[in-house]
This record gives structure tokens, C-alpha cells and sequence, in this order.
């Protein structure tokens, strides 16, 4: 029997933040998490997904959902596709939620489309508390009165300036379920990236069976990360829990105009360097080029875990080209990557989708692995008398002995006479022999040299 796959929500204590656009929803979510997730900037629809993130006040702990800014569908054909997905994105996070904050606007004052969301909250018959954001000097609460029409009590606040955030949270928390209990599991977090339009949203929304992340042909539709918690249920109520990171697509930097566009692809890269495994996703129509190899020179510069997914594989079937000869010219573009795996899918048709997360959970295994120590010293020896070990000024290279001194990835620490003689080639040749020896697919090894007569422990 498969095992079967789900979204499971981090807990029901959900805080859903919506409101118009500009209204400073973003820059509130950022101040309850505590952290600058989301894009704050004053272009209108930066954020399109539903963004989630634990927050905690006074020892409660719940999750604070970010959402895209409501607005009227008279936009030009090619940006009504995003606001009506944008939309979609809007309602399900009210439908999760158990208690929302409408943000409004306290500067412009009460406008004819926060009344159109206040309605819309009314019909969804979650409890609503109004946030009066912008309310940055303590004059300005007065200004509050006209947002009673709302029909929901209002708290002035000012995100920017950590005003009035203890009030509104005092107000909201009380409507939050009790707390389980349950600590949230250890997830091993997988970064989805590519260039735009690979599919990354539509595996990402294959895999947990739900519309979480808005997919569209308009390059660029994916601004912020997206993190969505993933749990695969095995057998006898065994479980691995993941979180999915949809990443921006990622373009050459000439290409990158808009400053919203460039700091996202700057989280791109950030999650990149924070991912236990980067699952690097081409199209096969288009196969690898000059930006895949720039995002597998951040992976190895990195030193992340890898598995490449070859997207629209159903599409591309149909010109011929074996999967074989595919691969063998992804290998030669893509040389840093070495033997990573590499697995055809199609996240429109469903096609070894399942399939992809055991290929991801064999290159998390390989993470942990521990090298015996007689073993290893045996390889290196080995390798050691096949290469012959470096010259410079009359010295050779020479090997003492080697020792693990971390995992994810494996760190190997080898004891030589004068760690300056070793040469980037001769590591190569020996990071090769490690790889095949042990079986590490896909997994970066990481090695350093120290001298036999350093006596101070190894680094971990």
C-alpha cells in the first residue's frame, strides 16, 4: 500500500490578515512573526499567495497568515487571471482561519472597498477585529470613529512603529481555540526553484492536493516564498513531515527590471543557503542553460543536498529524445551537480510525482550518513596510492589519517603533513572515490585538511 500524502495545517489556532491593497498587511504580518517574511513595498499586489508563519504573545502560540490585497476585477485581461487567483488565495485563508484582522487604511480613511471586504467577512462568520494600521502618533486614534461603520471592533495600530500590537492581539487571541498541546514535528524543509514557468507551483500543488500556490503563464507570478507544510503518511501510523518552499522563478539579473523582482529573487537564493535539499526543477521542452547552471553553482556553493525534476516530461515525450540522452546532455551542462538524481515528472498529469519524494527521502538518508572510520581511512588510502598525491617545493603530500566530523552534509576531516600541498584537483579526485565508496548521490561531502600536528579538536 502507498502511502498517502497530505497538507497537514501547523495548528488551528490560524490568524487570517486581510484587507484592500497597500493597507500595510504585509508589514503587519511581518511584525507579529517577528521576522521580515513577506515583501513590504508600495506597488500594488506584491503579495498573491497565502504566506504562513508561527507567531507567539505572552506564551500563546498560533499561525499568522498573510494574504493578498482584495480588490475590484477591472484590471487589464492579462492581471485578471492573478487577481481572481489572488482572490481564490483570500477565501480559503478565511475559511482556515479561526479568528481574522481586517486591516484598513487609517491615513486614507474609510474606502468604499473596505466595506466590500467587511461584508465578505460577515459571510464567512469567522470573528473579525479591525486593525486601524498607520495610526503612528497617539493623536491620530481618534480618527478610528468613521471605521466603526465596519461593524467590527477597531484597534489603532502602527506596524511600522510596534503600536497598539498589544491591544489587537489581547483582542484576537481570545476567539483562538485552546492550545494542544502537541509540539509542532522536526520538518525537513525542500526548496523548489527554477526558472519561471518550470511548474514549481503546480508540483508543489500536485503533491499536497490543493490549489496552495496561484499558477499562471505570466512570468513573475510568484513573488514571495511560500512555505507549505507537508506530511506523507506511511504505514502503522508512521509519518515524515516536510515543508515545501515555492521559491520566485529565477531569470538572469539582466532580465530583472522591477525592484519587487529582484528582492525576490533575492529570498530565492536566501532559500537556497536555509534548505536541507534544493529541488531544482527544469522544463524539458527548454532543457538546462545558462541560468540552471547559475542556480547549480548556488547549490554547490552552498553545499545542499540536490535532486533535479524534469518537468512536462508527458509534453516532451512525444519528440523523440529518450530520457538517456536527456540526461546525459544535463550532465554535461550542469557539471557541478555531479550524480545527483534526476527523475522525470509531470506535475500536470500526476506522473512520478509520488515517486519524486522517494528519490528526496533516499538523498535526506544519505545526509545523515555515518562513515565507518576504518572504512573511510581505508578509501582514502586507497585513493591515496591510484593518485599521485601533490608536489610543491621538494614536499609530497601525505596522509595520516581521516575522521567524520559532522553530517548534513557529511564532513570529512583528513590529517596530512602540510594541508597548503593539497590541490583542488587531488580533492576532486578524492571527493569522487568518497562519493562512490559511500554512496552519496546527491549529497555535497565536504572535506578539509589539518595538520598532524594541530592538536585542537576538529571543527563540527
Amino acid at each position: 500500500m502507498r502511502p498517502s500524502m497530505s497538507t497537514t495545517p501547523p495548528s488551528e489556532r490560524i490568524v487570517a490578515i486581510v484587507g484592500r491593497p497597500n493597507v500595510g498587511k504585509s508589514a503587519l504580518f511581518n511584525r507579529l512573526v517577528r521576522r521580515r517574511l513577506a515583501i513590504v513595498h508600495a506597488e500594488e499586489g506584491v503579495t498573491r499567495d497565502r504566506l504562513m508563519a508561527p507567531a507567539e504573545w505572552l506564551g500563546q502560540r498560533f499561525q499568522v497568515v498573510d494574504t493578498g490585497g482584495l480588490a475590484l476585477m477591472d484590471r487589464a485581461k492579462s492581471r485578471n487571471e492573478i487577481l481572481q487567483a489572488t482572490t481564490a488565495q483570500i477565501q480559503t485563508a478565511i475559511e482556515d482561519s479561526s479568528a481574522v484582522i481586517l486591516v484598513v487604511d487609517l491615513k486614507g480613511g474609510l474606502q468604499p472597498m473596505d466595506m466590500e471586504v467587511a461584508c465578505l467577512l460577515r459571510k464567512a462568520g469567522r470573528p473579525v477585529i479591525a486593525a486601524a494600521n498607520k495610526a503612528d502618533l497617539p493623536e491620530w486614534d481618534e480618527r478610528t470613529g468613521e471605521f466603526a461603520a465596519l461593524g467590527f471592533p477597531v484597534y489603532p495600530v502602527s506596524a511600522t512603529h510596534n503600536r497598539g500590537i498589544e491591544a489587537l492581539l489581547e483582542a484576537v487571541l481570545p476567539h483562538l481555540p485552546p492550545e494542544s498541546g502537541v509540539a509542532e514535528p522536526e520538518r525537513l524543509k525542500v526548496a523548489v526553484v527554477g526558472r519561471p514557468n518550470v511548474g514549481k507551483s503546480s508540483y508543489i500543488n500536485r503533491l499536497t492536493g490543493r490549489q496552495r500556490v496561484i499558477v499562471s503563464e505570466i512570468p513573475g507570478t510568484t513573488r514571495d516564498t511560500i512555505s507549505v507544510p507537508f506530511t506523507v503518511q506511511g504505514p502503522e501510523g508512521t509519518a515524515r513531515h516536510y515543508l515545501l518552499v515555492d521559491t520566485a522563478g529565477m531569470r538572469r539579473q539582466g532580465k530583472v527590471h522591477e525592484s519587487v523582482e529582484k528582492f525576490s529573487l533575492f529570498r530565492a537564493e536566501a532559500c537556497i543557503a536555509e534548505a536541507d535539499i534544493v529541488v531544482l526543477m527544469l522544463a524539458a521542452e527548454a532543457g538546462p542553460g545558462a541560468q540552471e547552471k547559475k542556480v547549480a553553482a548556488l547549490i554547490r556553493q552552498h553545499h545542499k543536498a540536490c535532486v533535479v525534476l524534469v518537468n512536462k516530461w508527458d509534453q516532451a515525450r512525444g519528440s523523440g529524445v529518450p530520457a538517456a540522452d536527456y540526461e546525459a546532455r544535463m550532465r554535461q551542462e550542469l557539471f557541478f551537480l555531479e550524480d545527483t538524481p534526476v527523475l522525470f515528472v509531470s506535475a500536470l498529469s500526476g506522473y512520478q510525482i509520488r515517486h519524486s519524494f522517494e528519490v528526496i527521502d533516499a538523498v535526506a538518508a544519505r545526509l545523515e550518513t555515518q562513515l565507518p572510520t576504518g572504512v573511510l581511512n581505508r578509501v582514502v588510502r586507497d585513493a591515496f596510492a591510484k593518485s599521485q598525491p601533490p608536489f610543491s617545493r621538494g614536499k609530497q603530500l601525505k596522509f595520516y589519517y581521516a575522521t567524520q566530523t559532522g553530517r548534513k552534509p557529511p564532513r570529512v576531516t583528513l590529517f596530512v603533513n602540510d594541508p597548503a600541498l593539497s590541490t583542488p584537483g587531488h580533492q576532486a579526485f578524492l571527493t569522487a572515490r568518497l562519493r562512490e565508496a559511500f554512496d552519496l548521490a546527491g549529497v555535497p561531502l565536504i572535506l578539509r585538511y589539518r595538520s598532524s600536528h594541530d592538536k585542537s579538536k576538529p571543527d563540527r
